[in-house]
């Protein structure tokens, strides 16, 4: 397998390049639209072929690039289809698997942080989103956001897997690259430890966020695939 993290320093997003090497069929993982000529890129210069853009829900601090991929490559843009995001190509649901060469990609359902979370579990490694940070998890307090749903996800999709298994976030503001679902499950200062779902909830509750910077641009042109930013830009 090809594998690639990549990094957008403005909302400190991972997007994950993961590609077939002998069918050189590719996937992009929360891609994000201000990165897409980098994208493109990275494909050209190993050969590939982008299939599928997966999303891991819609998100709130940065614009995704599944549209103008869409537009410029061909590929298909994949969300759960409890996100709201009818421009999808592919809803999916829990337990379907997507193959893209070689690749065995499983949805695995993880709301809680949105209500159309996703996680893509592939072999040693699970694409977590903003469902399990390293060290933390997504907040709980809009875009039907449920602590107590977010602790059952992250215990009955994730924390259920080997120990070994390598965790890819979403996001990570430390320099933080990869963490392991047994160091989470001992570790994580939010879902680590013997942590119950009430005092998670309770925890949860009492954070007190700002909203993100981009949320008022990037909600309504993620429920679009993008377009909405890339019809502005244009």
């Amino acid at each position: 397998m090809i594998f690639q993290q990549l990094f957008e320093a403005e909302s400190c997003t991972y997007t994950y390049l993961l590609a077939c090497e002998q069918s050189r069929q590719a996937v992009l993982i929360d891609p994000v639209e201000s990165e897409v000529a980098r994208y493109i890129e990275v494909l050209h210069t190993q050969e590939l072929t982008l299939a599928y853009t997966l999303e891991t829900h819609v998100h709130a601090d940065h614009v995704t690039g599944a549209d103008a991929l869409r537009q410029r490559l061909g590929s298909q843009s994949v969300v759960h289809r409890d996100a709201g995001v009818l421009c999808g190509d592919l809803l999916v649901t829990d337990g379907m698997h997507l193959h893209v060469g070689s690749l065995d990609i499983e949805v695995r359902s993880t709301p809680g942080h949105t209500g159309g979370c996703v996680s893509y579990y592939l072999g040693d490694r699970i694409f977590t989103g903003d469902t399990l940070l390293i060290n933390g998890c997504g907040r709980t307090d809009f875009q039907q956001g449920d602590a107590g749903q977010l602790y059952d996800s992250v215990h009955r999709a994730i924390f259920s897997l080997p120990e070994a298994t390598l965790v890819y976030p979403g996001h990570d503001y430390h320099g933080q690259t990869v963490s392991t679902v047994g160091k989470e499950k001992k570790d994580n200062p939010r879902l680590g430890g013997q942590i119950s779902r009430a005092a998670f909830v309770a925890l949860m509750a009492n954070l007190k966020l700002g909203y993100p910077a981009q949320m008022a641009v990037a909600l309504p042109a993620n429920q679009a695939c993008g377009r909405l930013a890339v019809n502005q830009s244009s």
